[in-house]
């Protein structure tokens, strides 16, 4: 799908926040030029029904986790002292994103999203939510009792990539899965306007799509208001 790729890299080292310094931002940009752009696949959920999978697998990988720092109040700076951090198996990682670029190219792909910051929890209420032409849509999601609640919810391991289709397409994407040795489940269907996860057998999410929506839009709004920033800063 790509023809050209063009790497463009940024390093931040010295930047601060209320006189302290940072962490380095390594920032990895890329363009390109796509061959068909009926091929183009976004991030949001689009249709009833649709089947919602998972490309890669979660791991026990809370330390450095959005979680770990705002709710857990870890400090980052001690994780990256220790050298604890997930750790990227780059051939997993090539057979996901091939699995999930030969899905794409073939069209039978309705929405794919890469699981990052907040994990699964973060990046299907993502999938969620309204974008430009199309409307917020609900989901009911299980992420099975492998592992911890926590884990399964907000883990950040690497290499994951939550795909939605046609369910009369689940087969035609698991042999694509299984020939580029990619792993891949079933964890729910899109539909409704209420977000449901399931995680280690209990309800861990059931909210309306609007409400997170909101809440997800207004963040920033919230933090900038005066009564919310440090009296340091002269507001």
């Amino acid at each position: 799908m790509l023809l050209k790729r063009q790497l463009f890299r940024e390093m931040s080292f010295y930047n601060e926040t209320e006189g302290r310094g940072i962490l380095p931002t390594p920032v990895i940009g890329m363009v390109g030029l796509i061959e068909d752009v009926r091929r183009v696949v976004q991030p949001g959920f689009k249709n009833q029904n649709d089947v919602i999978a998972l490309l890669g697998v979660t791991g026990d990988d809370l330390i450095m986790s959005e979680y770990s720092v705002s709710v857990l109040g870890k400090n980052p700076e001690e994780f990256i002292s220790s050298n604890a951090g997930p750790q990227l198996d780059l051939e997993l990682e090539r057979r996901v994103q091939a699995a999930c670029l030969q899905a794409a190219e073939a069209g039978l792909l309705r929405s794919a999203h890469d699981c990052s910051d907040g994990g699964l929890a973060v990046a299907i209420s993502e999938c969620c939510f309204s974008s430009p032409g199309h409307e917020a849509i609900g989901a009911n999601v299980d992420l099975g009792e492998a592992s911890p609640e926590e884990t399964l919810l907000f883990s950040e391991t690497p290499s994951r990539i939550i795909i939605s289709f046609d369910p009369a397409d689940e087969d035609s994407i698991r042999r694509i899965a299984e020939t580029n040795a990619a792993p891949f489940a079933v964890i729910g269907r899109v539909g409704g306007d209420r977000l449901t996860i399931q995680a280690a057998g209990q309800v861990a999410v059931d909210a309306s799509v609007a409400q997170l929506e909101d809440t997800w839009r207004s963040g920033l709004t919230r933090m900038l208001q005066p009564e919310a920033l440090p009296a340091s800063q002269g507001i």
